[in-house]
């Protein structure tokens, strides 16, 4: 059960880290840590393909030209990353 619970917790750092480097840049011991768990965890680099697929698709989608003046409000940015950072800490 520990074990389990070990996993559980590496593939959701994982995914976090892989979230984090779409709008960011990692530390050096963030990249060394995803690179290890991709390595030998074909779910989250399953989760990283779709992630970088999902992210690409928007930003071609928001480079149209209805879109080109479509920005989000900083306030919503910040109220919806404090949003996804609580539930990835839950558990």
């Amino acid at each position: 059960m520990e074990a389990l619970k070990k996993i559980t917790h590496n593939c959701k750092h994982a995914t976090y880290l892989i979230e984090k480097k779409l709008i960011g840049r990692l530390t050096l011991r963030e990249k060394i840590f995803l690179k290890i768990h991709l390595f030998g965890c074909g779910v989250c680099k399953l989760y990283q393909s779709q992630t970088q697929k999902i992210n690409l698709m928007i930003k071609q989608l928001l480079h149209g030209s209805a879109a080109r003046n479509a920005r989000l409000d900083e306030d919503f940015k910040k109220a919806l990353q404090e949003r996804i950072e609580d539930e990835l800490n839950k558990n």
